[in-house]
């Protein structure tokens, strides 16, 4: 694409590789040069925190505040209880209102880490869009949005013609998802003078849905723009590590495992993840991401300094880097890992090596972390690990273990 925008925000988005799509460039450019614009992003609350896997979004907030417009931070807590049926293959477990509620206040700890919330023109919103969904009418909104909206081209979206295709069920209420997010898009339109809603790209069809609607039903013209669905390099879904999703909240995840997730960045994707979720100038992103070999270890550890800093604070990020070089390069312990800390009634008489490993969190299950110890790739106190019928009893944990599995992962061991 040879278009070059006139607005800050448009030119971050086309030069940090933040953009796949947009519904009119020279629309939205055009209103992010005239003026501040509001733009928002919708967030479930299916879990307690978000995941690494939101921090694009979240960055395209923050990189439109610094910009100087105005980011709306939507929460689900109508739409979670429907449940957004793109690309999935089956439907997602229904929550009740009070754990929506707690997952809502879970969720909302971390964008104060990015936005700076307020009453000024571009200070950000929050807002729950249970506000204007929990009492809606059924036959109200049947006849004044429903019939804006066609089947024929409902059932055309990749993400409902890919369940469809596969004959996998899709029930009447996940149909009705993408209805309830156009109609978001209208009301955060009609009430705090909406113009953009922005996404990743498997939300296209539900975008584009909200701007048709709030064309027809307010006359409005209004803009969407998509980001990349993020893979790494090696073809992994992006949020996701060896032990799981990588949370965003410190209590799910600590701020040393997470600096510790883009410390173990391949080389491929170090410039990238450097533009996206670093605040870096691009020449210092690019001179970074071409480095090789042990030098491009060095860039590795601005890009988990930098990101840890953004979400958990520059203490967080420096101690987590003196734990990391205490753990590599000295083989100490180190105060700020994972920990397991087991009570005497858990241990009992003692508990196999294969259990601790998988507890620790270090392996799924005890078929892997049997594997793991076949395979030379477990360590206990950095001995190497070649029995496992290896029981631990109290004796053994009068002073805490560290567990390894491979070189980059470790654990601690303790009795409570």
């Amino acid at each position: 694409m040879t278009y070059h925008p006139k607005s800050d925000f448009i030119n971050v988005m086309m030069t940090r590789g933040f953009l796949a799509d947009c519904t009119d460039y020279q629309g939205l450019d055009e209103a992010l040069s005239n003026g501040v614009v509001p733009a928002y992003i919708g967030f479930d609350a299916t879990a307690k925190s978000l995941h690494v896997g939101s921090l694009i979004q979240i960055m395209m907030l923050r990189w439109l505040q610094k910009t100087g417009h105005k980011p709306i931070t939507l929460m689900g807590g109508g739409t979670t209880k429907v449940g957004d049926p793109s690309f999935r293959a089956d439907e997602r477990p229904l929550l009740g209102p009070e754990q929506i509620d707690a997952n809502i206040a879970g969720i909302k700890q971390v964008f104060s880490a990015y936005l700076t919330y307020g009453d000024a023109p571009t200070d950000a919103l929050m807002i729950n869009n249970a506000e204007w969904l929990d009492d809606l009418n059924y036959l109200d909104f049947l006849r004044d949005i429903g019939r804006h909206f066609s089947i024929n081209r409902m059932l055309s979206f990749e993400s409902v013609k890919s369940r469809l295709d596969r004959e996998q069920s899709l029930s009447f209420l996940e149909f009705n998802y993408m209805i309830l997010q156009a109609y978001d898009f209208l009301e955060l339109n009609r009430r705090h003078g909406c113009l953009l809603q922005m996404g990743g790209s498997d939300q296209w069809g539900n975008i584009v849905n909200g701007i048709d609607l709030t064309r027809r039903v307010l006359d409005q013209e209004i803009y969407g723009l998509t980001s990349p669905l993020l893979t790494t390099s090696d073809g992994k879904k992006m949020g996701k590590s060896q032990a799981g999703a990588v949370w965003l909240n410190p209590d799910m995840c600590s701020p040393y495992e997470f600096w510790q997730f883009w410390r173990n960045t391949t080389d491929a994707d170090t410039g990238r993840f450097l533009k996206l979720y670093t605040e870096l100038p691009l020449d210092e992103c690019d001179r970074l991401g071409a480095l090789e070999g042990s030098e491009n270890n060095a860039a590795k550890i601005i890009l988990a300094n930098e990101v840890t800093t953004l979400l958990h604070g520059a203490e967080a990020a420096q101690a987590a880097e003196a734990t990391a070089r205490e753990v590599f390069e000295k083989g100490g312990v180190g105060d700020d890992l994972p920990t397991l800390t087991l009570s005497a009634d858990e241990l009992g008489d003692g508990m196999s090596i294969v259990q601790l490993i998988v507890k620790s969190g270090l392996a799924k299950s005890g078929k892997e972390a049997k594997r793991l110890i076949a395979e030379n790739g477990a360590r206990m106190n950095d001995a190497p690990l070649t029995d496992a019928g290896t029981m631990v009893d109290a004796a053994a944990l009068a002073t805490p273990i560290k567990l390894s599995a491979g070189k980059k992962r470790h654990a601690l061991v303790q009795l409570g």
